[in-house]
C-alpha cells in the first residue's frame, strides 16, 4: 500500500532523514521506532504532506504523493495523529470530529453525513458521542483518543499514529495499543505507528523499522528487533556500558 524509497529531508546542511526506504502492506501494522531525534516524525511529516522531501519517493497504492500538500494527502486516504493533541477546546468532542470529517471529504459531505462519520469515529475511539461532551476536563488519555477520533473521521485507508503512548501510564498505554490493533482488525485500516517506547508497541505490530540519526538501521519482526545488537545499542548503549 505505502512504498517509501530513498526519502531524504535536509534542513540547510542538516540531514534529518537520510535515504530512508520501507514499505507497508495493506492491513499491516508497521512500527517505526527510534530514539528521540532519530528522524521518525520528520519521516511522518514528509509522508503526510507537512514537509516536502528533499529527495526520494512516497507512493500510496502506486501513485506518487511526495510533495503533495497535507490536505491533498489526507484526501488521498492518509490520516494522521499528532504527538501533541491540539483540539478546538471551545468545541465539543462531536464538533471536533465533525470538522475533521468535513476536512477529509473536501466539503463533499452534508453536515448530517459528516456528523454520522464523526459519531462512528468517536465510538471507535471509545469516546462519548453526546453533543454536550466537551474537550475541557479530558486527561492525557482522553486527548489522545480525541486525536485518534479526529484522524479516523477523515476516513483514512492508511493511519499514521505519532507517539500515541506519550504521557500515558502503563494501563493507558496497553489500552491505546489494543485500540490501534482493534482498528486494524475491525476496519482493515493499515497503520504506521511511530514510537520511541518499544515494549508495548512490539506486542502489537507485525513488523518494525528502526531509525537512528535519520537512517534505517533495522527492518524485521518484533522478535528479531529485540535480539538485534544494533537496536540494543541505540536504546541501551554499547555493550561495555550496560549494567550486568
Amino acid at each position: 500500500m505505502l512504498t517509501v524509497s530513498g526519502l531524504t529531508k535536509a534542513f540547510g546542511g542538516f540531514i534529518a532523514v537520510n535515504n530512508v526506504s520501507f514499505s507497508v502492506g495493506k492491513g499491516e501494522i508497521l512500527g517505526l521506532l527510534g530514539p528521540n531525534g532519530s528522524g521518525k516524525s520528520t519521516t511522518f511529516n514528509c509522508i503526510a504532506g507537512m514537509l516536502k522531501p528533499t529527495a526520494g519517493s512516497v507512493k500510496l497504492d502506486g501513485d506518487e504523493i511526495a510533495g503533495l500538500t497535507a490536505d491533498a494527502t489526507c484526501r488521498r486516504g492518509i490520516g494522521r495523529t499528532f504527538q501533541i493533541p491540539r483540539p478546538f477546546r471551545e468545541l465539543s468532542l462531536l464538533e471536533n470530529a465533525t470538522l475533521a470529517a468535513h476536512f477529509g471529504s473536501d466539503g463533499h459531505l452534508r453536515h448530517d453525513e459528516a456528523e454520522a462519520v464523526a459519531r462512528d469515529a468517536l465510538e471507535l475511539a471509545q469516546l462519548p458521542t453526546d453533543p454536550g461532551a466537551q474537550v475541557r476536563g479530558l486527561g492525557a488519555a482522553g486527548l489522545k483518543k480525541l486525536e485518534l477520533a479526529r484522524a479516523l473521521a477523515t476516513r483514512p485507508k492508511l493511519l499514521l499514529a505519532d507517539e500515541s503512548l506519550g504521557g500515558l501510564d502503563a494501563a493507558e498505554m496497553r489500552q491505546a495499543a489494543d485500540m490501534l490493533k482493534r482498528i486494524r482488525d475491525e476496519r482493515g485500516i493499515t497503520i504506521v505507528w511511530v514510537e520511541h517506547i518499544m515494549g508495548v508497541l512490539l506486542s502489537v505490530v507485525d513488523r518494525v523499522v528502526v531509525l537512528d540519526h535519520g537512517a534505517v538501521i533495522f527492518e524485521g519482526t518484533p522478535r528479531e528487533a529485540q535480539e538485534d545488537e544494533k537496536v540494543a545499542e541505540v536504546y541501551l548503549g554499547p555493550p561495555e556500558t550496560r549494567a550486568a
